[in-house]
């Protein structure tokens, strides 16, 4: 059986086609996340910029160690002790962020789940590079049965608990976006006016760059290069989830990270979700709110949108047809002028 395996490092590309080179433009690469991360930071003398880059760095980093959910991490001794039975002492922010992860999985109808990290290990997600798999059907089925929801933990003065021993945290679908609210919080306490994080394909722009606004492409799912040009402004951020990020082959058969936890099987059918977020969580929104409406797919993804309140959002289906709504379609530009999306009200 013929077999591929691919990494996609990032999903969307950084357009600075026509900058000057003698704008000040700091910019900064680095490994976190099981990804590439990206800060440009504008306007600023270069000392400056590099301090305020280095420090958002350590946060990644410290984030990084704190939440992995396979590596020693605060998180995955949380899970070992649920697997037996136990409680386990989380810290202040971590708390935070169960909880705020458990609200927006109930919002979602569960389709949001950080709690089926044991799906997304027995699907060899669990690691830095992928081996096919297909996991045991009735392995599958019994994880299913078990229903691990993130309403089965409880936390009380600093002590984690959850009353289902399957409940398995993997914020993988979080931590990307909480980052980059840290991010931003960082750079505008240091007086950072003007930057731009890229997480991986989440991205949040802060300011302009010049005289206009920040200009991403959003990347083609099966292509290289940008399937379309967006405006970033301000406060906004955009998230997008892919097929072609973490995944293996199996033939001619495509198996994702995206697990679907109403059966436990990676979801097919669709190649890439994007949304556009704003305000003080557009991070964790950006990250977060993208995974219902790819696992919707095709057929429900505009109401999973409507129950998550986003307006601007787009879906590539597995026929490579774009779905996309009227408010995000005014702000994109497709580099193929003879793309004509379906436009959903």
């Amino acid at each position: 059986m013929a077999t591929t395996i691919r990494l996609a490092l990032i999903a969307v590309v950084l357009l600075f086609a026509g900058c000057q080179g003698k704008q000040p433009l700091y910019q900064e690469q680095g490994y976190v996340f099981g990804t590439l991360v990206e800060v440009s930071v504008y306007g600023e003398p270069e000392s400056h910029a590099r301090l305020a880059v280095s420090q958002v760095m350590h946060e990644f980093q410290r984030l990084h160690d704190s939440l992995h959910a396979w590596q020693p991490s605060e998180l995955s001794k949380m899970n070992a002790a649920f697997a037996k039975g136990e409680s386990a002492a989380v810290s202040p922010e971590l708390a935070s962020i169960l909880e705020d992860a458990t609200q927006l999985s109930q919002q979602s109808q569960g389709l949001f789940n950080p709690a089926i990290g044991g799906l997304v290990k027995l699907w060899g997600f669990h690691a830095d590079e992928f081996k096919p798999v297909h996991p045991d059907k009735k392995t599958i089925e019994r994880l299913v049965a078990a229903n691990p929801q993130m309403g089965d933990i409880t936390v009380t003065r600093g002590t984690a608990r959850s009353s289902n021993r399957f409940v398995q945290v993997d914020l993988g679908g979080y931590a990307k976006g909480y980052a980059l609210d840290r991010a931003a919080d960082i750079l505008r306490k240091l007086g950072i006016r003007n930057a731009l994080i890229n997480i991986g394909g989440n991205i949040m722009a802060l300011g302009r760059h010049g005289d206009r606004p920040w200009r991403v492409g959003i990347q083609d799912p099966r292509k290289p290069g940008p399937l379309a040009i967006l405006d970033l402004h301000d406060g906004e951020a955009i998230g997008t989830s892919g097929d072609y990020q973490r995944y293996f082959m199996i033939g001619d058969v495509r198996y994702c990270h995206l697990i679907d936890p109403r059966n436990g099987y990676p979801k097919q059918g669709v190649e890439e979700v994007t949304i556009l977020t704003r305000g003080p969580r557009a991070g964790v929104l950006s990250d977060a709110d993208s995974k219902p409406l790819f696992i919707s797919g095709a057929t429900g993804w505009r109401a999973a949108a409507t129950e998550m309140g986003l307006t601007e959002a787009m879906l590539v289906d597995g026929q490579g047809k774009i779905h996309i709504t009227a408010a995000l379609r005014k702000r994109l530009e497709f580099t193929d002028k003879s793309i004509h999306p379906e436009v959903e009200q």
